[in-house]
């Protein structure tokens, strides 16, 4: 029997770009049914490639399944969209600022006329429209990404726009279980800051601004990649230990400590570095891992496709033309899974 919590439950989804569609993609999974309302061009997200899975770009791809869509003009045919509202549950938003009030399409409104509506908006930052790599430059995340000595560097993902649909998810489903008749507000901006909670706890303390440090991870050493493909996170003294026995190091004195391997780290690294210097990164992994050591090699997104531990967990989906990733959760040993392809674009 299919994890379904949301069946019935109907969603029409007038958002754009990833975020908002992320998230009513996960609605889909659990369920419900997403109706996705497209200006006459399509979502501008369709075009965002190469790559492309048949028509669309794989980002839309990935944040689509399971939805139907229409095609509505909302400067000409708003009552479309309220007729739509009239026999839904949920209302997600994305639209740039003001443009919900002025198309009557903002919570007060579409409240006024079913109360019992969920209705969400997904914003950006301050008021003004924005994009995932904005967000991270104006929220200090680029300014701890990347090299100590290069420029500042975007997170290799769109990580603050699924993160945002997420906490949209939850939104939702928090407001469904208390019965709806809710107005939820997500944005990439509060996404961002609470990301970087750690780094404004740490400034709040101490005054000292966060900086880059590459893959390390500036309160715990060895913490970061070695010999240029092999990460290993030895996040305590017993694990340093095993690290220290599988690697044949000396008891050094600088390194007993974690605050003493954070305040030798240079020297840290360049005992380790030299230990692996003697052996392929593969042969590494496998020995550090065995030793119990948290150790992985860097891979490739395809060497992550083929993991036999990625196959295991039945996460990559086969959907149409294409493959996506199924939600990152299991219910009662089952995961939820998309029903359907992204919709093509009506008339296509």
């Amino acid at each position: 029997m299919s994890f379904e919590p949301l069946a019935g439950k109907v969603v029409v989804d007038v958002t754009s770009s990833l975020a908002g569609p992320y998230c009513t993609q996960l609605l889909a999974a659990l369920g419900a049914e997403v109706i996705k309302v497209e200006p006459p061009d399509g979502d501008h997200a369709r075009a965002w490639g190469p790559p492309f899975v048949g028509d669309d770009g794989a980002l839309w791809f990935a944040a689509n399944a399971g939805k139907r869509s229409v095609v509505v003009d909302l400067a000409n045919e708003r009552d479309r969209v309220l007729e739509l509202v009239d026999g839904a549950d949920v209302f997600v938003q994305s639209l740039r600022p003001g443009l919900a009030e002025r198309r009557g399409l903002d919570a007060a409104s579409l409240r006024a006329r079913k109360p019992s509506l969920v209705h969400v908006s997904v914003g950006a930052y301050a008021d003004r429209p924005g994009y995932d790599p904005l967000v991270q430059a104006a929220t200090g995340i680029m300014s701890v990404t990347g090299e100590p000595d290069g420029p500042p560097v975007r997170v290799g993902v769109s990580l603050i726009d699924f993160a945002t649909g997420q906490w949209a998810a939850i939104g939702v489903l928090a407001a469904l279980l208390r019965g709806g008749g809710a107005t939820i507000g997500v944005s990439l901006h509060e996404t961002a800051l609470a990301l970087l909670a750690g780094h404004i706890a740490g400034f709040a303390a101490t005054g000292e601004t966060p900086g880059r440090h590459g893959t390390a991870f500036p309160l715990i050493a060895p913490y970061e990649v070695f010999a240029g493909g092999l990460m290993i996170a030895a996040g305590s003294d017993a694990l340093w230990q095993r690290l220290r026995d599988a690697l044949e190091l000396d008891d050094d004195p600088r390194f007993r400590t974690n605050p003493d391997r954070v305040q030798n780290r240079y020297a840290l690294r360049e005992a380790i570095e030299g230990a692996l210097a003697g052996r392929p990164l593969d042969e590494w992994e496998r020995l550090l891992v065995d030793a119990g050591v948290p150790a992985a090699r860097v891979r490739t997104v395809a060497e992550a496709m083929a993991d036999e531990h990625a196959a295991t967990l039945g996460i990559l989906q086969e959907l149409g033309d294409g493959i996506t990733v199924a939600p990152p959760l299991t219910v009662d040993g089952e995961r939820p899974r998309y029903p359907s392809p992204p919709p093509r674009f009506p008339g296509r």
